[in-house]
């Protein structure tokens, strides 16, 4: 027992040094959910994701097939996730009813890279423990800063690190158990634009404000809101196997509540008349804010035909309908900030196989389907998704027995999204519709010790 609590410490220790580099800015599940946290279940387009258990990333899709990988292993993945959002102006209109003035943002979208960590070693033949330090939700949109919908949205920011602690149980041949915490840091940054010209002509008339400048559309300045948190929650797995052949696999990851903190800070126009200048409402305060991250259920199977070929398939839904609105609260006596969301709940349902040509290399292919959780009518130019259908392949090569690498590539064809948003009072009306794809690269090594 000594010498495992000494390698479970050392082992903890040494993932734990690396959180700092698990950041993620890229969403490419529906929503802002990430999923890339194994190469070889990318390479399926995540088929099989709770019964396969091929590597140790089966720490986060289903915690009971560590039952399946004794010894100590360690696995490090890296997925490059780059999306794209192109917005086409269609008559956005301003707050006093012209025209919006400035561009289509150019792409929204950037590379992101989002590396994942896990560990996992015999507590004794029937037990195992795992650890895994992963990105489950991130989120990076980020447009030109005088395009035509800064007043709702210049860069959105959502950043998480889950470190995820799980054991695993062998009640039989048959039946396998697991279960884990999650401990997950989350920071958020948003940006927009502020209309002071017309804030200043709705507030202090065109008489007061038009001597110096302030019109509307013609004196922006900005807000940037920046909150963080750590929030609990756990996973529980389940992993059937009726013979060496198939596999069928439950898991359930519960969903994460976060009370984010922080500061709020303005940059305004120089010459600002002094009756806004004075106002408490444009000054730098403390805000706070809300967010549930979503609990998940999935179900999937696994299935040897022969030697040569697998097929794997999956289904997994996730409980969005508990973001309703997007509510910012202001310490400096600003009245809230309230984006209405009404999201729901989604199914993501996707197919698999392999194909193993030798002892080093296996080959894999995997087709999605992912639905959105965003309701048209309530499309944010912060998360300009739609549902996306996704084309996945991959390559295991395994030189030794020890070791091996993995590759996956897929990509996400995201159905065009229409905008007609709001954002009273000085907003205006952004309308318009978005082109969207995304690529996702992965790269991912496993040793066993």
């Amino acid at each position: 027992m000594k010498r495992f609590c000494i390698s479970l410490a050392a082992s903890t220790s040494s993932l734990l040094s690396l959180v700092p580099l698990l950041v993620s800015g890229a969403a490419n599940a529906g929503g802002f959910a990430l999923n890339e946290m194994s190469s070889s279940s990318l390479g399926n387009a995540h088929a099989g994701g709770a019964a396969a258990a091929e590597d140790v990333g089966t720490v986060f899709y289903n915690p009971a097939g560590l039952a399946r990988l004794p010894g100590r292993q360690f696995m490090v993945n890296g997925a490059a996730i780059r999306p794209s959002a192109e917005f086409s102006n269609r008559g956005s209109v301003s707050a006093t009813g012209g025209p919006l003035a400035g561009g289509n943002g150019g792409d929204a979208g950037d590379w992101a890279f989002v590396p994942s960590l896990f560990y996992a070693m015999d507590i004794n033949p029937r037990m195992r423990f795992g650890i895994g330090v992963q990105a489950p939700f991130g989120l990076k949109t980020e447009y030109d800063a005088g395009w035509v919908g800064r007043y709702q949205a210049l860069k959105s920011e959502l950043k998480t690190v889950n470190i995820n602690p799980v054991l695993a149980y062998q009640v039989n041949e048959q039946v396998s158990l697991g279960a884990g915490i999650s401990a997950q840091y989350i920071k958020v940054d948003l940006s927009r634009a502020i209309d002071f010209g017309t804030v200043c002509v709705g507030g202090l008339g065109a008489a007061a404000c038009a001597p110096a400048g302030f019109l509307p559309q013609a004196r922006d300045g900005a807000v940037t809101v920046e909150g963080n948190d750590w929030g609990y929650g756990f996973n529980l797995g389940a992993l059937f196997a009726p013979n060496e052949s198939m596999r069928f696999g439950l898991a359930y990851r519960s969903k994460i509540t976060h009370s984010l903190s922080g500061d709020a800070r303005y940059s305004r126009p120089a010459g600002l008349p002094a009756p806004l200048a004075a106002s408490p409402v444009f000054t730098d305060t403390g805000v706070s804010a809300g967010l549930t991250l979503p609990d998940s259920f999935s179900m999937s199977a696994y299935a040897d035909l022969n030697r040569k070929w697998a097929a794997m398939a999956d289904a997994t839904w996730m409980h969005w309908s508990r973001f309703k609105e997007l509510r910012i609260h202001f310490n400096n006596g600003a009245p809230d900030s309230v984006t209405p969301e009404q999201w729901r709940n989604t199914w993501r349902v996707s197919l698999g196989v392999n194909y193993r040509h030798n002892d080093t290399w296996k080959l894999r292919g995997g087709i999605a389907f992912d639905q959105t959780p965003v309701p048209n009518g309530f499309r944010t130019p912060r998360v300009p998704d739609a549902n996306r259908r996704w084309l996945a392949v991959g390559a295991q090569f395994k030189p030794s027995r020890h070791g091996s690498w993995d590759f996956g590539f897929a990509h996400l064809f995201v159905h065009d999204a229409s905008i007609n948003k709001a954002e009273p009072p000085v907003g205006g009306t952004l309308i318009g519709d978005y082109n969207n794809d995304v690529n996702i690269l992965s790269v991912q090594y496993n040793r066993l010790f």
